[in-house]
């Protein structure tokens, strides 16, 4: 550059800056280089803020008059207004000692509605959509709401879904804003398709993931709506499937889904490849932390050597072990399995590895993607607390504990770096689901006889996302029978890990030709956990029974029968504890695992009854094989009651016994009988029964039947009720029966039919060869 002209230019800028100091004109905005780093304004001037007012603006900037502020606070402050969403532009200047603040309003929006929309209601829309009546109209949070709304549908099976808007000016500034939402058909799974299998045929991978092909019961399921999150957590499933069956090589080759725009139906492939099944080697613990010996650690193991390999098991021999070391005072030790292939002879050695572990502590527990359910029911499940010792296995139960719950489609938990090198933030993304139901089923009514009921119920087990329970019944069927449920649960009450909640009830029947019966009451009850798989439950239970003859009662009904008719109503009143032991796999379709219970009570808390009962119940289920899904079950029960006043009991204290134990027969068809056949129960009684079942042959799995084969055996004997000098028929003779029965996991429970024929019973007894009703699976 010459001489001349950098003169020249020198010249030009300090005239130029000498008629701007001159003016006492300067302007600063947004982005300016020139703007001091400290300046003072004495008043603030807003112009444009017509519908939020002067005040609104001034209330959401940083600059204050006699306050220095610099280029930051007004950068703040722009972000702040804009952040409100009520400012479609903004722009900030500073005048001599003004701030000049202007801004542009954006609409306000009046009303939002939703048209076309038939399969999402109303009320389900608005609560997604961030575009609110009395907020400000912004077409980018709009853009925003459009995307959920097809998200919404998408999870429903709606992808072909179109969502437009309409927007309607009406006065000062205000705009109603219309979705236009075309749902389109629901998309439909044709086909899953499994590649590379050898040891499990395509009906039992596909029992195994949460996604079913279409069928006629689709509509109530929705287990055949595809989205990429589902199938990546089908994978998941069939990992741990596989590890836990022996496969610890298995892996996924592929996997994807089509879509086949003519037909609107998806086809899910999966490509796998097995691997060879594993058998445990040598099982061996070995300690590094002072104070812990291994030996005193081999009790608390699983895993046993020849047994199948398992990953769960792998799993609860680590949480037991780490359980038992933190409660020994060291919190921080860590519980890590070493395993060693032999590809020769397919076992798995594992070491476990007790070590200090680092020392970390929790910074915090972050909440994320919970719509719904409430923080606290969530940190609840944790064992541990921010400022505790960290814990990987308490995490690990923690997401255990959240994907019981039910209430999330999924539970993903991570950790991420705190604030210092010894601090972690455990982080939990969750993504609620629908809890509530509305539920058909079908069993048996109250009485003797009894009959077949139908119950409608309406269930909700995260009550305003508190984690409440609450479920209302009512239920009619066959000779007059009604029934009626209400039950409320509080899984924390207190603040506890305690289960307290009530039942009422009404029952009443009129199966017997000369008398009706109902009965009503309550009960209280406390559950609380002893181990993870053992728990006590404390009732209170109170019952009003009436019995009222009908017909020419008095001429047919024993003697027995005619005092519960002229000395009634009778009243019941009971305090129990149940202890329930319960490793099941699966509460609907259990493969592997015991349930037991055993129950004592005592009655005589006024009322009309005096007695010590207790019972008890024990079912061992087994998968008999993988390959052909045939589960086995073997269960016991017995029970045994004794008058608390005198000699005598009530015919309604003693255990009545039948179909629901020993199919074949009526509800109290088995045990002591009046002259005319009238049932009195007994005091004691055992039964017996081995079933096994498997997928019904010809018929997808995904429909969910299954076929059932059973043998039932037991007695009923003893009776300590007043005969009032009746005759009684009573032994304690085996009764059995054998039969089959077809099991249906149906969207309104699991439902069953079974035939069973009796091959060993008395004269006096009442069949019944067909029975339908709730697969109660205890």
């Amino acid at each position: 550059m010459k001489a001349g002209s950098r003169f020249l230019n020198a010249v030009s800028a300090i005239a130029l800056s000498a008629g701007i100091v001159a003016s006492g004109a300067g302007v600063l905005t947004l982005g300016s280089a020139s703007v001091a780093e400290a300046a003072v304004i004495q008043k603030v001037d807003v112009r444009g803020a017509s519908r939020s007012g002067a005040d609104a603006v001034r209330d959401n900037i940083t600059i204050k008059p006699g306050v220095t502020f610099s280029n930051s606070d007004i950068d703040d402050s722009v972000k702040q207004l804009y952040a409100t969403g009520y400012f479609s532009d903004v722009h900030i200047s500073v005048s001599g000692g003004t701030l000049v603040v202007s801004v542009s309003e954006n609409q306000i929006v009046n009303a939002v509605v939703f048209n076309g929309n038939r399969k999402i209601k109303d009320d389900k829309l608005q609560g997604v959509v961030k575009t609110r009546a009395s907020g400000p109209f912004d077409q980018n949070i709009v853009n925003d709401d459009i995307k959920t709304i097809k998200e919404a549908y998408a999870v429903i099976g709606r992808n072909e879904v179109s969502v437009t808007t309409q927007v309607v000016p009406v006065a000062q500034g205000r705009v109603n804003i219309a979705f236009v939402i075309n749902e389109g058909d629901r998309t439909k799974i044709d086909k899953i398709n499994f590649t590379g299998n050898q040891a499990y045929g395509d009906g039992r991978l596909a029992s195994v993931i949460a996604t079913k092909k279409t069928n006629f019961l689709s509509f109530l399921t929705r287990k055949d709506v595809y989205s990429a999150d589902k199938q990546h957590a089908d994978e998941d499933t069939l990992r741990q499937f596989y590890y836990n069956h022996g496969y610890a090589d298995f892996r996924i080759v592929s996997s994807d889904a089509t879509l086949d725009e003519q037909t609107n139906a998806y086809t899910m492939n999966f490509a796998v490849d097995e691997g060879p099944r594993y058998t445990y080697g040598d099982i061996t613990v070995v300690s590094t932390v002072d104070g812990i010996k291994a030996d005193e650690l081999k009790g608390l193991i699983t895993t046993t050597a020849g047994d199948v390999y398992s990953a769960k098991n792998i799993q609860k021999s680590i949480e037991a072990i780490s359980k038992r070391v933190a409660a020994a005072g060291y919190p921080f030790a860590r519980v890590t399995p070493r395993g060693t292939r032999n590809f020769q002879n397919h076992t798995i050695a594992v070491e476990y590895l007790v070590d200090q572990g680092e020392r970390a502590y929790v910074e915090r527990i972050e909440i994320r993607g919970n719509t719904r359910t409430r923080d606290y029911v969530i940190r609840r499940e944790f064992d541990l607390n921010e400022g505790d010792a960290f814990n990987q296995e308490m995490i690990t139960r923690a997401k255990r504990r959240l994907d019981a719950l039910g209430y999330f489609t999924t539970v993903n938990i991570t950790t991420a770096p705190g604030s210092a090198p010894d601090r972690v933030v455990i982080v939990v993304n969750v993504v609620d689901q629908s809890t509530g139901s509305f539920g058909v089923g079908a069993g048996y009514s109250v009485g003797n006889n009894g009959g077949l009921l139908l119950e409608a119920s309406v269930e909700e087990k995260n009550f305003l996302g508190r984690g409440q329970y609450i479920r209302i019944a009512a239920g009619a069927g066959t000779e007059g029978s009604r029934t009626y449920n209400i039950s409320f649960t509080e899984p924390y009450f207190l603040g506890y890990r305690l289960a307290a909640g009530f039942d009422i009830f009404k029952n009443q029947t009129s199966s017997d030709d000369y008398y009706d019966y109902s009965e009503a009451g309550f009960s209280l009850r406390v559950t609380a956990p002893i181990t993870e798989n053992l728990a006590t439950t404390l009732r209170y239970n109170y019952k009003h029974l009436d019995y009222s003859g009908t017909n020419d009662w008095e001429d047919h009904l024993s003697k027995p029968y005619q005092n519960l008719v002229n000395d009634g109503p009778w009243t019941q009143s009971t305090v129990s504890q149940t202890f329930t032991y319960n490793t099941l796999d699966d509460q609907n379709l259990p493969r592997e695992g015991i349930i037991a219970k055993l129950t004592h009570e005592f009655a005589g808390l006024g009322g009309d009854s005096n007695f010590y009962k207790i019972s008890g119940k024990a079912r061992l289920v087994k998968s008999l094989n993988d390959e052909a899904d045939i589960i086995g079950s073997l269960t016991l029960g017995a029970g045994y009651v004794v008058s608390t006043k005198g000699d005598k009991l009530n015919v309604f204290d003693q255990f009545m016994l039948g179909g629901r134990e020993i199919r074949g027969f009526e509800n109290t068809g088995i045990g002591a009988r009046t002259s005319n056949g009238d049932p009195l129960g007994g005091t004691t009684y055992f039964t017996a029964s081995a079933e096994a079942t498997m997928p019904m042959p010809g018929v997808p799995q995904d429909i969910g039947l299954r076929a059932a084969a059973f043998a039932d055996a037991g007695s009923l004997f003893g009776n300590k009720a007043d005969l009032f000098g009746d005759v009684l028929h009573n032994d304690s003779s085996i009764r059995a029966s054998v039969g089959l029965g077809v099991i249906w996991a149906s969207p309104f429970g699991v439902l069953r039919v079974d035939y069973a024929q009796p091959v060993m019973k008395e004269s006096y007894d009442k069949v019944q060869q067909f029975r339908f009703g709730i697969a109660n699976q205890f």
